[in-house]
């Protein structure tokens, strides 16, 4: 089936991690005919498939180089937030991580008015993904499409980590989505045998493959949603310089993403009336939260020189990579299946009982989109507030298409994430002068090595804060007024028209963003078809 044949059932926009699985689970009905369009190329490249080789897709043609106005309250720096342009979305870009968040997080979700969404009611859809290598217990899956593994590579520096977390006082944690969030441990991945697993991996091509009934269409670049008498019923696209259309009986699947889902709300005139006037686009149904709710998770690097050379740096260099990508080709074994950010913590600095700073741990120096790291070897430990207060907005540029969005993420704009940061920035350094780390380093960098108060450390935080790439909450799920989308992911005012990805979340969860979209793609399937819940899983333990 070709996207030529211009009439199906549902057409979904985005191949990525909400896309690609909305798209298996609806094709499983060989009743329903599913066109799926992607903005981007095929994703089936190395840097994609091996899993310690996917820094090389930033600035290419496989990413969306989002980035922000200049952000006042961090030092007027612009905040990059580059994105998955290809089927799997951030899936197949992303550091594979597989972290859920606190169980609270869904709870906080149900309190708001999000019936269905509570943590016991989410837990099935993430077990029905997952095919967990090492865990089958009540809070993980084994039969599922997506593959879940412990990270297959330990870089020394990785495990200093984890032992000097441990030194500092944090629990060791073997399993960040099971009972508890909070302590220190390697992280479980989104890979299969020593391969990137994304949802196209995973769930997209498998469903080709077998299926008859499913079309995936790629490079195009979708215009707008079509709608008569409030109802949605066709997607218009552009590929290939040809503008191309077809038309959706049951409904269209907006899966574009936190930036790319309101873009193309607001192109098809469903958002606030006067932004819409402002470019001329005629509105068809007065929307004001499209947009609005712009939440991330900002991180604040901590570098530290190494004794020696030990860190990744040159490993992607000369016959330093030549080696490593054999090992990868041959045996799927080796530093190519590092994730590199291997371990990490989950920490509660607030005393609230809930980690509200997740560390990560980098064997190297991670750069910023606009500025070099320090010079040498040497690794980088990067606390991240969990969830953020400050809030920002997405924004059209104008009515034509091809314009980038204006993002005004509103970075730090509340102090209380200062804060947050700079407590984590403060446990990161404990952590670093924790005797399994101190016999690594050398020094800490940028930063003096006695205390220099509050005050410089927030300096630091707005001077240095980047993006974790988890952007959310554009199309926000709720009952209110403000709400986009309702407790079903159905367009407020819209008939015959979804929103399925991680921005429909009405709160970021406390973790990496991943996992959670796509257990909203399950649930979603289930919604749109009305299909029963899966089965509960057996009682679980308070969190």
């Amino acid at each position: 089936m070709t996207a030529a044949e211009a009439e199906f059932d549902y057409i979904i926009i985005g191949a990525g991690s909400a896309g690609s699985v909305v798209a298996n689970r609806l094709s499983a009905d060989p009743q329903l005919r599913v066109l799926v369009l992607e903005a981007g190329p095929d994703e089936r490249v190395i840097h994609s498939r091996a899993p310690g080789a996917f820094v090389g897709l930033f600035g290419t043609d496989r990413t969306f180089p989002y980035v922000s106005d200049p952000e006042p309250a961090a030092a007027g720096r612009r905040i990059h937030v580059p994105q998955g342009r290809m089927p799997g979305g951030g899936s197949a870009i992303n550091g594979m991580i597989y972290v859920r968040g606190d169980a609270r997080d869904y709870d906080d979700w149900s309190a708001a008015g999000c019936t269905g969404w509570s943590y016991d009611e989410v837990l099935p859809y993430f077990r029905r993904s997952e095919q967990n290598v090492r865990l089958a217990d009540s809070f993980h899956g084994v039969d599922g499409p997506l593959g879940v593994t412990d990270v297959p590579h330990r870089h020394a520096v990785s495990t200093g980590f984890v032992r000097a977390a441990q030194q500092a006082g944090l629990a060791y944690n073997h399993d960040f989505n099971g009972a508890s969030q909070l302590g220190v441990g390697f992280f479980q991945v989104t890979q299969r045998d020593g391969e990137r697993e994304s949802t196209a991996a995973a769930f997209l091509r498998p469903a080709l493959r077998a299926r008859q009934n499913l079309a995936l269409e790629l490079n195009a670049d979708v215009e707008r949603i079509a709608v008569a008498d409030g109802r949605a019923n066709g997607v218009f696209w552009r590929r290939g310089g040809t503008l191309r259309g077809a038309t959706a009986r049951r409904g269209v699947i907006l899966s574009a993403g936190a930036i790319g889902s309101p873009r193309l709300l607001l192109l098809s005139g469903i958002g606030p009336a006067a932004q819409l006037a402002e470019w001329g686009i005629p509105v068809v149904h007065d929307l004001a939260g499209v947009g609005r709710n712009y939440q991330d998770h900002l991180q604040i690097p901590n570098y530290y020189a190494t004794r020696g050379p030990i860190s990744l740096l040159g490993q992607d260099k000369g016959l330093n990579a030549v080696r490593h990508l054999a090992q990868w080709a041959l045996f799927r074994t080796g530093l190519l299946t590092s994730n590199v950010g291997e371990a990490g913590a989950f920490a509660d600095t607030d005393g609230d009982g809930r980690a509200d700073i997740q560390l990560h741990a980098f064997p190297v120096m991670v750069p910023d989109h606009e500025r070099a790291p320090p010079p040498g070897h040497g690794i980088t430990i990067s606390p991240c507030d969990l969830r953020p207060k400050s809030r920002g907005q997405v924004m059209l540029r104008g009515a034509d298409p091809r314009l980038p969005m204006r993002i005004i993420a509103n970075a730090l704009g509340d102090e209380a994430d200062v804060a947050s940061l700079v407590r984590g920035l403060r446990l990161a350094r404990r952590i670093a002068r924790a005797p399994a780390l101190a016999a690594m380093v050398e020094r800490e960098l940028l930063l003096p090595a006695d205390d220099p108060g509050d005050t410089v450390l927030a300096d630091y935080v707005r001077s240095y804060c980047k993006t974790v790439y988890h952007p959310v909450g554009t199309c926000r799920m709720g009952i209110d007024a403000g709400a986009v989308v309702d407790p079903g992911l159905a367009v407020r005012g819209i008939a015959g028209l979804h929103v399925v990805d991680a921005s429909i979340m009405p709160a970021i969860p406390s973790g990496n963003t991943n996992a959670p979209t796509i257990m909203i793609a399950e649930k979603a399937a289930d919604l749109l078809t009305g299909k029963a819940p899966p089965p509960r899983a057996p009682q679980r333990v308070a969190a």
